[in-house]
């Protein structure tokens, strides 16, 4: 299959003029516009990953797909003195299904180590296609950085959890911050207030939707090649909003410290297109750790057992150490 059709460059042109891209290639700049009422709260609280609190969980409304369906976020707070650092999850599920609960204990696990986490519904593709997923994690952490202080969170230095193709939306999130595509549901109450992320967690992302969807097809899994279809419509978007080919393009991007966790058995998003992403990331000048699980496949995960705990345990070690960089830095 031809990957750059005729017509791509053209409409790769006006898809980057659309989203008034900045010119930021280093993570420390991207940073530094992050609003400076979360910058005065940075990190009043240490993170010791292995600290153990008790949990409040609720909901509330996030907000109302263009349909009129409900989205609500599940939190976790960890009941102490806090303030908490706060991270924001993003549900997979092939961008047709799944919800806030879909990486649940992964969220409590995080969560019991004194973060508070905030687990959202998202638009579905049968709903809207590309970019509506993304819009909702954009307005996602824009409105967690507002709402943090209430639930016992710092609005300062917040992190994305993405799982699949949550992981996808988390890296399309971390990398495009000021994209005007993405930012295009307002929050009135804090228009300040902007998408900036301090790193990326993920749990097998779809780093080359394109490259994922070409294993489907040699797999002949016709719901995934359904699914592909039914969110990157119309299907150039496929190429634009695809991470490893805006790396290979030289797009403006935010590169925050990332973390991907793939399972060496997996054979949706395959390991060799995850080292060549992290590899290529890397070569972008950002901080990619790739982790490969050995005996595990797309979702192991969502599975009790050892390697599920050393995937809690991995996750909350990447936050302690890029909250402690944040230290640092200041």
């Amino acid at each position: 299959m031809e990957k750059h059709p005729a017509g791509r460059r053209d409409f790769l042109q006006k898809m980057t003029a659309l989203g008034g891209l900045p010119v930021v290639t280093a993570f420390g700049a991207g940073c530094a516009a992050s609003n400076d009422a979360a910058r005065g709260s940075m990190m009043k609280t240490t993170y010791n990953p292995a600290a153990k609190f008790e949990l409040k969980v609720s909901e509330v409304e996030f907000r109302r797909t263009p349909g009129g369906r409900l989205l609500l976020a599940r939190i976790y707070q960890p009941q102490g003195a806090g303030p908490f650092p706060s991270l924001l999850d993003l549900h997979g599920g092939a961008w047709n299904n799944k919800d806030r609960f879909a990486n649940e204990p992964m969220d409590r696990a995080v969560a019991a180590s004194g973060v508070l986490v905030v687990a959202i519904d998202m638009t579905l593709a049968p709903e809207a296609p590309y970019p509506a997923s993304v819009q909702d994690a954009s307005y996602g952490i824009r409105w967690l950085k507002w709402k943090a202080a209430g639930w016992n969170g710092d609005p300062a230095n917040p992190g994305v959890l993405g799982s699949s193709t949550g992981g996808h939306i988390a890296e399309l999130l971390g990398m495009r911050p000021r994209d005007a595509r993405y930012n295009a549901i307002p929050l009135p109450a804090a228009p300040n207030v902007d998408a900036t992320v301090t790193y990326i967690a993920t749990r097998s992302p779809i780093s080359d939707p394109y490259a994922r969807y070409q294993q489907a097809e040699k797999m002949k899994r016709e719901g995934m090649i359904k699914n592909t279809r039914t969110y990157f419509n119309p299907w150039e978007t496929i190429y634009e909003a695809n991470p490893q080919q805006m790396l290979e393009r030289r797009e403006a991007v935010t590169l925050p410290p990332l973390l991907i966790m793939q399972g060496a058995l997996d054979d949706n998003v395959l390991p060799a297109v995850q080292e060549k992403f992290a590899a290529t990331y890397k070569a972008a000048g950002g901080d990619c750790e790739l982790h490969v699980f050995e005996g595990c496949e797309h979702e192991w995960i969502a599975k009790p057992g050892p390697q599920t705990d050393r995937a809690h345990e991995m996750v909350k070690a990447f936050i302690a150490r890029n909250l402690m960089g944040v230290r640092r830095a200041a």
